[in-house]
């Protein structure tokens, strides 16, 4: 079984050039962290950004990845850039075995 999340962010207006640029440098984090990067997609419209990251095979590991990622140095100094760009977001854990 894997545990994941598929995200949906809506990207605030005009920002989704920044956005994915930005996320690019959140993925070593969230690696370090133990969270997987699995698929990535941009609507046509460019307002919305989904996503999946996954956290191994056990339910405890989202708490801990999580955890790990967002007490970083490197979130810390960029949370308030990095969420600029989101206007909202929705998760959605699923289970696949």
């Amino acid at each position: 079984m894997t545990i994941a999340h598929l995200r949906t962010y809506t990207i605030n207006k005009g920002m989704m050039d920044s956005w994915l640029e930005t996320f690019k440098t959140l993925v070593p984090w969230m690696e370090e962290a133990g969270i997987t990067v699995e698929s990535t997609w941009v609507n046509e419209e460019k307002t919305q950004f989904i996503w999946i990251r996954s956290y191994g095979n056990n339910v405890e590991n989202i708490k801990t990845a999580e955890d790990a990622f967002y007490s970083s140095d490197n979130w810390i100094a960029n949370v308030d850039r990095i969420r600029g760009h989101i206007a909202h977001r929705e998760i959605v854990q699923i289970e696949t075995s």
